[in-house]
């Protein structure tokens, strides 16, 4: 195990490994583009041709199965449990959980590829004639496939994974931790380090992507306000200019800065879109909206698996539906990592119907009407706007807008919407990107400010050093190759919840004593790893479980206690022997004190030799005396935490009623 990651990874400071590691393979490439953008070009070039070819089916493939499998555990028996312990409740409200996760979900790249895609699709569809009726009706759709569900399927299971890992097993808030029903406890070493490693590099490629697209298209909207010339001086000034304030936004929290931002954003936008509504050609819009949700839903199923096998269009598969795949690939693990941290005591069901539904209603809203009005804007003749969207997409969402009063004004508040989607984007993904690389002694906690301004500044150096590649051509590419592994690494989180799940389910039967106490698989799996472990003493097992599991649980009871202005600590106590025992300690006005103790117990079976190392210890709650006399070995530390609650409440209704 790495020094750094001691105690499963909980702590202070760094993870050396993975903060260095990252950012040695950030200034690795940032540099080789800078110093040689001919070669670095070619290369991406040719990699991502290989990973079309050879790679292609495994993108559509995986966007289905993500979405089919977060789905089943939403409306599965698994949906209500709660990615925390039971007695908790949202930190958020729901206008504020639905703002954030949408601005850490989307940036600037929405409001560009909200004109350029329709624009593109009708003018050049992957399949059949251009500038046509079914052309028209296929363009917005596709871009609310691309921005639709199979993304959010992405995050919504990244972020379940890691806040059902985080907050229901007590588990740091990382990707390696949903890999432990995996890999065991070799997610703590070089394992957990490179997978890691992995989501960051994944995670600053895909942001780096987002800023690309809005500081060019920030650029052309600067210069038609204030005639900033278009240039990559002008874009670097303005990377340099949105790191500062990503910055100082990630330094002041989630609270004051990350929420705010959001909301404010999320308003802005909507006050954007209603304009365009209004103010254009309002009964088409609507027309087109209701058209475009029956569209992408009835052709939804056949879109979602089209692999173009027997008509291939590369060009157009690797600009769209394999780059959108990816990139939602990259900023799976910061999205969801970001929502799990904003989502703690919501059930699994309302965090996969919230992040699946909100964000993509407000996407739809968004796309439909700015959508549709450059379509038929084209189709009243325009031909210029167009080829103008088509050519330099930068430039179709202000010429668009420059056809609507006021322009001036309305060009200034989309200007400072972009960037309030860019500065959400870049201080999310600073936060998150430091958390990964942090050993964090809670999930409540967040890295030190110091570590998330190297993230932001690292962002915004990547981003220069790809512009000058090839601009945004180059970022959408290296999404595409980056993507890539952390696909494989995803699978495995799919599986690695599943297994957690189950699990749970299964003790939970055994508690409540309902149903075979074991499966016949799960019975042979742990005669198997019995074989096959070092054999460890029981007591030393029990000893490490009071100390890691139980004491954290009581602890958490207790303070929820002192919550309900209760008197209530938790100590260890000693017997004569030399037994440890943790108890809970709570005054009851009007009763008798409340004591929950977590004390050995006799053994299921006595060993034919007394050194028989495989004694199995039992661990008994005490509710006061005698013991309760059930075994609590394989809790979790959200399930400790609820008997403790359950009893207590047991304990009220037992006690003698006041005359």
């Amino acid at each position: 195990m790495d020094g750094d990651e001691a105690s499963g990874g909980q702590g202070g400071g760094l993870k050396r490994r993975v903060f260095y590691g990252s950012v040695a393979g950030v200034l690795v490439v940032a540099v080789w583009a800078m110093l040689s953008p001919a070669s670095a070009s070619g290369t991406i070039g040719s990699l991502v041709g290989w990973t079309s070819e050879w790679f292609g089916w495994f993108y559509i493939a995986f966007a289905s199965a993500v979405l089919v499998f977060v789905l089943a555990i939403a409306f599965s028996r698994y949906g209500r449990v709660k990615l925390g312990p039971e007695h908790s409740s949202p930190q958020y409200s729901t206008f504020a959980w639905a703002s954030m996760l949408f601005a850490a979900g989307i940036g600037t790249d929405l409001m560009f590829f909200a004109v350029a895609e329709p624009v593109t699709q009708y003018l050049a569809p992957p399949v059949g004639e251009g500038e046509t009726v079914d052309a028209a009706r296929e363009a917005t759709v596709w871009t609310l496939f691309h921005y639709g569900l199979n993304g959010w399927g992405m995050y919504a299971l990244m972020g379940m994974a890691l806040a059902y890992f985080a907050y229901r097993m007590n588990m740091p808030l990382a990707i390696r931790s949903v890999l432990y029903p995996i890999f065991g406890k070799r997610v703590h070493g070089g394992l957990g380090d490179a997978v890691d490693i992995a989501a960051v590099l994944g995670t600053i490629f895909g942001v780096a992507t987002s800023l690309g697209i809005g500081v060019v298209q920030l650029n052309y909207g600067l210069s038609v306000l204030f005639g900033i010339p278009e240039g990559r001086a002008a874009q670097i000034g303005l990377i340099a200019l949105a790191v500062t304030v990503a910055t100082v936004s990630a330094v002041s929290g989630v609270d004051r800065g990350i929420k705010r931002l959001s909301q404010l954003n999320v308003l802005l936008a909507l006050g954007l879109a209603g304009f365009v509504l209004v103010t254009g050609n309002t009964a088409f819009l609507l027309n087109g909206l209701v058209q475009n949700v029956g569209d992408f839903v009835s052709t939804f199923p056949g879109r979602t698996m089209d692999t173009f096998a027997y008509d291939r269009p590369d060009e157009w598969l690797n600009g769209w539906t394999l780059f959108f795949w990816a990139w939602w690939i990259a900023w799976a693990s910061f999205v969801g990592l970001f929502l799990a941290r904003i989502s703690r005591g919501r059930t699994i069901r309302q965090f996969v119907a919230g992040t699946l539904l909100l964000p993509f209603s407000y996407i739809l809203m968004w796309v439909s009407i700015f959508g549709n009005s450059a379509i038929d804007r084209i189709r009243q003749g325009d031909a210029a706007f167009g080829e103008t969207a088509m050519n330099t997409p930068e430039r179709g969402f202000y010429t668009l807008l420059a056809e609507y009063p006021a322009f001036p004004v309305i060009a200034s508040i989309a200007t400072f919407v972009g960037l309030l989607f860019y500065v959400t984007s870049a201080d999310s993904g600073a936060l998150v990107m430091a958390n990964l690389s942090s050993r964090l002694a809670r999930p409540q906690d967040d890295a030190a400010g110091g570590v998330r301004i190297v993230w932001a500044v690292a962002t915004g150096v990547l981003t220069a050093a790809m512009l000058v590649v090839g601009g945004v051509p180059a970022l959408q590419n290296a999404t595409i190759i980056m993507g890539l592994p952390f696909g494989f690494v995803m699978l495995m989180v799919m599986v690695g919840l599943y297994r957690a799940l189950r699990n749970e389910a299964d003790r939970a039967t055994v508690r409540h004593g309902v149903g075979p106490t074991r499966r016949p698989a799960a019975r042979r799996r742990d005669r198997l790893r019995r074989r096959r472990k070092p054999v460890t003493s029981g007591r030393e097992r029990a000893s490490q479980y009071l100390t890691e599991t139980a004491l954290p649980a009581l602890n958490e009871a207790a303070a929820e206690l002192r919550a309900r202005d209760l008197v209530s600590e938790t100590r260890w106590v000693v017997d004569d022997a030399g037994n440890r025992s943790v108890e809970l300690a709570a005054e009851v006005d009007g009763g008798a004190p409340f004591r929950y103790r977590i004390q050995t117990g006799q053994p299921a079976r006595r060993p034919v030799d007394a050194a028989d190392s495989r004694l199995d210890v039992r661990l008994e709650p005490g509710h006061g005396a005698p013991a309760a006399g059930y075994d609590v070995m394989n809790y979790t530390h959200a399930q400790l935490i609820d008997d403790v609650l359950d009893k207590y409440e047991e304990h009220l209704a037992a006690r003698p009623r006041m005359v």
